[in-house]
């Protein structure tokens, strides 16, 4: 078997893994990225997911670096746990032979056996910035001698409010260090961020694919923030879903959303950061296999899905940056096959469709929230389909005979029949018709990130102990101006600590000695349930309701 592999200067060690794993020929980015960084020139490789960016940045570290030198060598920034997770597997897989080790570190895990293998010495560490921090603060672990840093989605991870993080541990390397920067998308952020850390980069950009697939239907629908989930099961009663796909925000919302959709008698599962390799792939094969139709996720747990016959994606909450709304409807209409996506949008988030339709040059069509009236026609629909099809099979032979049985003894055929009916349809009682509100219109004018308010300007005098903000809760902190606190600290610290988008948080007011937080209702029990501690600006705060 010929690997084009070996062309690019790959150990035959590597190549030999690559062939064993059946990768052949490299993808457009890892032909553009594995010989520059072999070079040991910076790199700034912008790629949709999917692209093989793990290869092109996993297989230069794997061929440059020793093993057991008693140090770390290289280290991966990634956004999130689950990532971590995968990209380690998967330095571990092309490096098996090699010698070479690797350690996932991430929030939520014990500190002790992650400190315990630093002591013993690993090779290349692949962490979140928050979790990375916190063992360079305990001096567990030492970055003085690292040779090649890697940057992944680092858009995703500036979007989680890392960039101080990152940052910080950026500092903790050699200044004469290999940088490798991957971002699906280019924002001033990030262009900023590598402009101060990277040494003329090496940028190799590969041209997204299609925006707009003619094979896919794209709608959406308008709906309160508090109605999502009714709206969410009524539309996923009078869809033809053969099989879904929805995207929630976070890992924590996946759970939560899969059972309560499965508590309303429609099963899902969750795809996120709380699995590790081998529960993913079991539900990736039950969702394959159809054993379960339904599978809620996050953008990064999504990573690397390849299955073509979904026939709806679902997006339960809209993502921030349009390019990651065209890579999730594209995992729709795939093989030749038609596909929707429907998107649950609130009247406050009405711009974002705009700019949706701006970048894929692609209206959608708006539709209706299905009625009751229409629900209970499509069950009865169903159910008559359902009871053709066994009348047109005719094997019903032992039903028969309890039927004979019943008329024999004096009830009505129609009526044995209707009763019949009547037990058929009991699930559907597990399937309630949830109520939905009056659509409540969003003010005028588009609400702007926290990060873009003003902190003075008349805002003072108008700020209390309760938001005026719809489907806000406003919280106080036990930090204020007397401890040198930012805007920038309270939404990095309740994003890191309580799991939230930090884009989600409202109007922050920072007082002399309190801070005044709004928080979307949603979010606010886990918030306030939080068993860890939160620490803004290196200090333990309280948290409570205003």
């Amino acid at each position: 078997m010929t690997n084009e592999f070996s062309q690019l200067g790959l150990r035959s060690q590597l190549v030999q893994t690559l062939t064993e794993l059946e990768h052949t020929t490299p993808t457009p980015i890892q032909t553009a990225i594995i010989p520059t960084m072999m070079t040991g020139q910076d790199v700034i490789g912008q790629a949709q997911t999917g692209t093989g960016k793990t290869a092109a940045f996993t297989l230069p570290i794997l061929n440059t670096i020793a093993p057991d030198l008693g140090f770390v060598q290289a280290l991966v920034l990634a956004p999130t746990r689950e990532l971590a997770m995968q990209v380690a597997h998967a330095i571990h897989e092309y490096g098996k032979g090699t010698g070479i080790s690797v350690l996932p570190v991430y929030g939520g895990a014990s500190y002790s056996p992650q400190i315990r293998r630093l002591k013993q010495g690993v090779d290349i560490v692949v962490g979140t910035p928050g979790r990375l921090l916190d063992l360079i603060r305990k001096r567990a672990l030492d970055l003085s001698m690292v040779s090649t840093v890697v940057l992944d989605e680092a858009d995703e991870m500036l979007s989680m409010g890392f960039v101080e993080d990152i940052e910080s541990i950026l500092d903790e390397t050699p200044a004469d260090r290999q940088t490798a920067l991957f971002s699906a998308t280019m924002p001033p952020a990030i262009r900023k961020l590598a402009d101060t850390y990277l040494r003329e980069p090496e940028v190799v950009a590969i041209e997204r694919k299609q925006l707009t697939v003619d094979t896919i239907e794209q709608k959406y629908v308008l709906t309160n923030a508090a109605d999502k989930l009714a709206v969410l099961t009524r539309l996923l009663e009078v869809e033809a879903v053969s099989s879904a796909l929805i995207f929630a925000r976070t890992r924590v919302s996946t759970g939560e959303l899969a059972d309560a959709l499965t508590a309303r008698g429609i099963p899902a599962e969750a795809l996120n950061g709380d699995m590790n390799q081998d529960a993913r792939t079991r539900t990736l094969n039950r969702f394959r296999q159809g054993r379960i139709s339904v599978l809620v996720a996050t953008d990064v747990a999504a990573r690397g899905l390849d299955i073509d016959d979904i026939s709806h994606v679902f997006n339960y909450d809209l993502p921030e940056d349009p390019e990651v709304f065209v890579h999730r409807v594209g995992r729709t209409g795939r093989a030749g096959k038609t596909g929707i996506a429907i998107s649950l949008i609130t009247p406050k988030e009405q711009w974002r469709l705009r700019r949706i339709e701006k970048f894929t040059k692609q209206k959608m069509a708006k539709m209706d929230i299905p009625t009751t009236e229409e629900i209970l026609a499509r069950r009865k629909t169903e159910l008559t389909e359902k009871v053709l099809v066994w009348l047109r099979r005719e094997r019903y032979g032992a039903e028969m005979e309890i039927v004979a049985e019943l008329v024999e003894a004096g009830h009505d055929p129609l009526a044995v029949a209707a009763a019949s009916l009547k037990l058929a349809r009991k699930a559907t009682k597990q399937r309630p018709i949830e109520p939905v509100g009056e659509l409540k219109p969003a003010k005028s004018g588009r609400e702007k990130p926290f990060r873009n308010r003003k902190r003075n300007g008349g805002e003072k005098r108008n700020f209390g102990r309760e938001s005026h903000e719809q489907g806000m809760v406003r919280l106080s902190l036990g930090t204020g101006e007397i401890h040198g606190i930012r805007i920038n600290h309270i939404v990095r610290s309740l994003a890191k600590y309580a799991g939230i988008p930090g884009h989600t948080i409202g109007k922050i007011r920072v007082q002399k000695q309190r801070t005044f937080v709004d928080v979307p209702e949603q979010f606010v029990e886990k918030v306030l349930s939080n068993p860890q501690d939160y620490r803004v600006s290196g200090k333990t705060v309280s948290v409570e309701r205003a």
